[in-house]
């Protein structure tokens, strides 16, 4: 038996609870991993909100889709993982729990220098970020807004575009300004008179916006500065994106399913070599996953929130 979290009903974290659940052997193709720390994203909440519909037929709802862990067991016919392995599973379904089991190409090896909480928020918020600056083909030269560049995604796009060779500016709010900075951008608050401040600091305009926030007031002033609406993404805002014609990413894209799988071996390497960093914000328990999702929603210091088993 192993410790799970579900969502035994759909609305808000009270939803969510602690349960014993029965673990199979690893089949054909499989991985048993004994897991270390579980990455918490706000999708995770999304599953069981009624975001996604609210069929009763489908509690309860699992939730969790990304971790660290190490291999336990592995099924008939699985070669490139053994027993004792460092592993980071991403993307999965389920994931809070103490044991899991899962495709093997599930799996990407944690480099020995990447602590098990930063292994376990990256891969979701590293692919996410990838895929959007690819759409936007930022790269050397560019200057790009990132909207949200405290969040998970942002953070991760601002160092990655930083590392291409682009100049950022990041919206972020009072407290987190300086982090921002020390991610490589140049800060600025978001909130009204937003154009102006980054016409201010960006005289030589924008190339290309990154929308992780989904409000109104990023796609508004994305489309107000950057001339070319193919350089403009959000991973949130998909009625603006469709109505206005700018890029989306993620929402089921199958696309975007496939360029994220390809941008894991890269993050993953680039993180165990210290090139990129994934901040912690705060840790829970899994047993305290509600309160995680709870404090998620509200304001936070910049960073991932993950569970320990």
């Amino acid at each position: 038996m192993t410790k799970s979290v579900v969502a035994q009903s759909y609305g808000t974290p009270e939803a969510l609870a602690v349960v014993d659940v029965e673990v199979s052997p690893p089949g054909s193709g499989e991985v048993l991993v004994d897991v270390k720390a579980i990455g918490v994203n706000p999708f995770d909440y999304k599953l069981y909100s009624g975001a996604f519909g609210d069929d009763p037929d489908k509690l309860p709802v699992k939730v969790g889709g990304e971790a660290a862990g190490v291999v336990a067991a592995v099924g008939t016919g699985v070669t490139e993982i053994a027993v004792g392995d460092e592993v980071i599973v991403s993307p999965g379904t389920g994931l809070y729990a103490e044991k899991v089991v899962v495709p093997v190409s599930a799996i990407t090896r944690k480099p020995a220098g990447l602590g098990w909480e930063q292994a376990a928020g990256l891969l979701l918020v590293g692919g996410t970020a990838v895929d959007a600056l690819d759409t936007i083909r930022v790269g050397s030269g560019d200057t790009v807004l990132i909207h949200g560049a405290s969040g998970g995604v942002g953070a991760l796009a601002v160092q990655l575009a930083v590392a291409s060779g682009a100049t950022v500016i990041g919206t972020a709010g009072a407290a987190n300004q300086d982090y921002v900075r020390n991610l490589g951008a140049t800060p600025v608050l978001y909130g009204d008179g937003l154009e102006d401040r980054v016409r201010e600091v960006a005289p030589q305009g924008i190339d290309a916006a990154l929308d992780t926030v989904g409000t109104d007031e990023a796609v508004d002033v994305s489309l107000a500065l950057v001339k070319d609406k193919t350089r403009i993404v959000t991973i949130a805002a998909f009625g603006r994106a469709q109505d206005d014609g700018f890029a989306s990413v993620g929402g089921g894209n199958p696309a975007s399913a496939e360029a994220r799988l390809k941008a894991r071996a890269e993050l993953v390497e680039q993180a165990g070599a210290g090139h990129l960093t994934v901040t912690i914000a705060k840790t829970f328990p899994l047993t305290d996953a509600a309160q995680a999702h709870t404090e998620l929603a509200k304001s936070h210091p910049a960073g991932k929130f993950i569970l320990i088993p």
